[in-house]
C-alpha cells in the first residue's frame, strides 16, 4: 500500500497539536482555509484559557471569522486532527464551514460519526462535506501518548 505525505492542512493542525499536548492540553489542532491559504490556526486551550469552549476548531473558527471579517465561513474548509465533539460541530453548522477533514476518530466524545452524529440530524441546517482519517494515524499516537504519559 503507497504512503502519500499529508497535506500541508492536517501537517500544520498536527503540528498545533503537538505544541497543546506539550503545553499539557489535550493535543488536538486546527486550522481554517480560505482560497486554498490558512487562514487560522490554533490549539486546544481549555487549561490555558480556563474556558471550556476553547477547543482547537472554537478557537480557529473564531480566528478566521475575525480575520475575514465576517460570521459565515461558508467559503472555507477545516482541518482538525480529532472528530469534533458537539459544541464543535454546532460551531462548525453555525459558520457554514464548506469541508471538515479531520484525522482520529473519537468514539467516546465525537459527534460526526459517533454519539449524536450532529449533521445527520433534521435540525441540523447545515452540513459541511467531511472527510475522515486524513492523518489518524498521527493524530492518534499524539493523543495515546499524551494520555499514556497522564497514567503512567
Amino acid at each position: 500500500m503507497p504512503v502519500f505525505p499529508l497535506p500541508e492542512q492536517m501537517r500544520t493542525a498536527l503540528d498545533a497539536a503537538a505544541r497543546a499536548g506539550a503545553a499539557g492540553e489535550v493535543p488536538v489542532g486546527a486550522v481554517v482555509v480560505h482560497d486554498g491559504r490558512i487562514v487560522a490556526v490554533a490549539a486546544n486551550a481549555p487549561r490555558t484559557l480556563h474556558d471550556p469552549t476553547a477547543h482547537a476548531e472554537m478557537l480557529a473558527i473564531r480566528e478566521a471569522a475575525r480575520i475575514l471579517g465576517r460570521e459565515r465561513l461558508e467559503d472555507c474548509d477545516l482541518w482538525v486532527t480529532l472528530e469534533p465533539c458537539a459544541m464543535c460541530a454546532g460551531a462548525i453548522a453555525h459558520a457554514r464551514i464548506a469541508r471538515l477533514y479531520y484525522g482520529a476518530s473519537d468514539p467516546k466524545g465525537g459527534a460526526v460519526e459517533h454519539g449524536p452524529r450532529f449533521f445527520a440530524q433534521p435540525t441540523c441546517h447545515h452540513h459541511p462535506e467531511i472527510y475522515a482519517g486524513i492523518g489518524e494515524v498521527e493524530a492518534g499516537a499524539l493523543l495515546r501518548d499524551f494520555f499514556r504519559e497522564r497514567r503512567a
